[in-house]
């Protein structure tokens, strides 16, 4: 989950309701994932713990098919590059970390996937970095060059949350001015992505359970000048809710897509592509022991992990979920002002129910 949304993502599911030493204590009879699951099992995290040592050796004895993180385009291209689709050109400052992080999955046998997003200024006419590209063909070259700087790398989320203003502008409430906007984006990477390599699997979209425009709609307005939707290979959604996830007839409130919801996203979106479009369900988790910033409910930790046991259950019980990723590896520190409880496990590494819950689902 961005950090910039949390405030507004809490408001908005209250609202929704009213509508050192770290040493896991993994048991060592458990098992991974087994080879025949249909969905990919995905996770947010860090790539390295506190104590300096790589996180990737638990999600291997968790199971985890792909690690999730970002590449943010403004902080890698501070300056215009001269030939952006070199990732070796001078205005370049690719991070050590990610080049690490690739390193470590690839070593582990997990793959990465990356979510590109925020602007430079140079690309959008000095606005915030959120704002799109004034030219769609920019964030295109950088996808290229992004491409061949992590030829491992197989899946793109093309910007996250997008159909909520404080991630994507514009995106004015109700109208199909952003949407329309985040098709040029999303056109422009994938045919970018496609050139370097076919075996790139692009993932559009990128919506939440709600926003300045709701996922029916945006799916419905996302569209080219000539009227088609924008190419893509999977639909990415963030399918957060204050229920617990089992496919049903009733949406979770009008305009709004949970994971219990996926059945009616998944039809929506073949009707509009006149075909199967599998869901990429990014982020996706329950907060445990106490409400937070994020989040205006909770769970105990047993059910906590009764959550991760279902959500994964449902995703890999029918043939159009793609992945479904948890967020996250850990609790934040009771430190943090109304600190995040989401993680399988706690703030010092210790496993908690969630963790074992994950570890065996499919």
């Amino acid at each position: 989950m961005q950090q910039r949304a949390i405030v507004w993502l809490a408001a908005a599911l209250s609202a929704a309701c009213l509508a050192g030493a770290i040493v896991p204590a993994w048991s060592a009879a458990a098992t991974a994932a087994p080879a025949t699951a249909r969905s990919l099992k995905m996770i947010w995290g860090p790539g390295v713990l506190p104590n300096g040592s790589s996180a990737f050796p638990i999600y291997r004895r968790l199971g985890v098919k792909v690690f999730q993180i970002e590449l943010l385009w403004d902080e890698v291209a501070p300056t215009r590059p001269q030939n952006a689709a070199n990732p070796g050109d001078a205005a370049y400052q690719w991070p050590a970390y990610l080049d690490q992080v690739v390193r470590d999955a690839k070593h582990y046998g997990i793959q990465v996937s990356l979510l590109v997003q925020r602007t430079p200024a140079w690309a959008n006419g000095g606005r915030g970095n959120t704002w799109a590209p004034n030219r769609p063909s920019d964030y295109g070259q950088f996808m290229a060059a992004a491409s061949r700087r992590y030829p491992s790398v197989r899946y793109w989320m093309i910007w996250g949350e997008s159909n909520r203003n404080p991630d994507f502008y514009p995106m004015p409430a109700n109208s199909p001015a952003g949407p329309r906007r985040y098709a040029l984006v999303l056109n422009a990477a994938y045919h970018a992505l496609k050139a370097v390599s076919r075996s790139n699997i692009v993932i559009g979209g990128d919506t939440m359970t709600f926003g300045n425009v709701h996922p029916p709609d945006f799916i419905r307005w996302m569209r080219l000048p000539n009227g088609k939707p924008p190419p893509l290979d999977y639909y990415g959604h963030n399918p957060y809710s204050d229920r617990f996830p089992r496919l049903k007839g009733k949406p979770y409130f009008p305009g709004a897509r949970d994971i219990s919801d996926s059945d009616t996203l998944e039809s929506q979106l073949r009707g509009t592509y006149h075909r199967t479009v599998k869901l990429w369900l990014s982020e996706w988790s329950v907060s445990s022991d106490q409400s937070n910033r994020a989040f205006a409910y909770a769970v105990s930790r047993r059910q906590q992990a009764n959550w991760v046991t279902a959500g994964f259950r449902l995703a890999d019980s029918v043939n159009y979920v793609a992945g479904l990723g948890w967020y996250d590896l850990a609790d934040e520190s009771a430190s943090v002002p109304r600190y995040l409880t989401t993680g399988l496990m706690t703030s010092s590494f210790q496993p908690k129910p969630a963790f074992y819950a994950y570890q065996h689902a499919p």
